[in-house]
């Protein structure tokens, strides 16, 4: 009998010392998305499919609703890790901070968002584009950076030659356009692919074609987060890796079910409609490299929009290592 006890005591004690022993081999990380967007299904991808918990990763998700706000939330120690654009990287650090903020692996490499018109245009031109009301979005983000650099490829001035909106925040964008007098707005997917849907718009034209590779969204994280924690940012970025060649192999309409509790309120065959956009044009990185030839064409995408503060060498903000030994594996 006093065996038996004793191993019924053992048995009570199990869970606890499993629970102790996980306690140990876990660890948690808050992570901070820009916006809620299927631009980043890789990242959702490594969430659903448990590429994280496989590394002993316990990722928070949250979404910070713009750029200055993930900023903010990843210096105050709000977030651990960020996904946003590389540019926020540059003005952090522009500030003479004492603790840089360091892109470590990318994530998309195109920008992301589409021209939609809200008359049909079957013979689009981007001259059309000329004395018309253009909704843009908000001054100094990637967004707006790239859709200035395009127009002005196409000998557009978005200050003379175009009304230039840009007083209407992020989230309102959309409703704005629908309300509103604007003949053109800048859109990501899946909003442009539902407004087509919907009569509300026609997508004429890809900003991410145009501009060419840039690192858009990045993962980054403080010099001292990187520092103390090298070994959990190591398994962040082999989830983040295993999820990119996930991606890179597997349909649209796959993807679309496996992140569509992400986006719930979307239709499935509209979401996949919309993933395969973004793969036909290669906005999904297929590595979590963010080279030097990308970071120059942020840089000189910034500098056409009077918004970069100065020549950060690729160097200071960049940490390819990581990625590196985790490709090498």
């Amino acid at each position: 009998m006093k065996k038996f006890l004793k191993m019924i005591a053992a048995c009570a004690l199990l869970p606890m010392i499993l629970i102790g022993c996980n306690q140990s081999t876990t660890s948690s990380i808050k992570l901070a998305e820009v916006t809620r967007s299927l631009f980043y299904a890789p990242q959702y991808v490594a969430l659903e499919k448990g590429y994280f918990e496989e590394e002993g990763l316990d990722v928070e998700l949250q979404t910070t609703w713009g750029g200055d706000k993930t900023m903010t939330a990843l210096l105050s120690d709000g977030a651990d890790i960020a996904l946003v654009g590389s540019e926020t990287s540059i003005y952090v650090y522009a500030q003479n901070s004492k603790d840089p903020v360091i892109n470590f692996a990318q994530l998309t490499q195109t920008d992301g968002t589409f021209l939609v018109a809200k008359e049909p245009k079957p013979d689009f031109k981007w001259e059309d584009l000329k004395d018309s009301t253009f909704l843009g979005q908000r001054k100094g983000g990637m967004p707006q950076m790239v859709g200035e650099f395009v127009l002005k490829k196409h000998g557009i001035d978005p200050k003379n030659d175009l009304e230039l909106q840009q007083n209407i925040d992020f989230a309102n964008i959309p409703g704005a356009f629908v309300s509103g007098d604007a003949e053109y707005v800048q859109l990501f997917e899946p909003t442009a692919s539902t407004f087509e849907k919907e009569g509300k718009g026609h997508i004429v034209a890809s900003f991410g074609e145009e501009s060419g590779h840039v690192p858009y969204t990045v993962f980054m994280t403080k010099q001292s987060y990187l520092d103390k924690n090298e070994e959990e940012v190591q398994k962040f970025t082999r989830a983040v890796y295993k999820a990119q060649k996930w991606v890179e192999e597997t349909s649209a309409s796959e993807i679309a079910e496996v992140i569509h509790p992400y986006f719930e309120d979307t239709d499935l065959e509209l979401l996949a409609a919309s993933i395969d956009r973004y793969k036909s044009q290669g906005s999904f990185a297929t590595d979590p490299i963010l080279d030097k030839e990308e970071w120059q064409n942020l840089k000189a995408i910034m500098d056409e929009a009077g918004e970069l503060p100065a020549d950060i060498p690729y160097e200071e903000l960049v940490n390819t290592s990581i990625a590196e030994d985790i490709m090498k594996e």
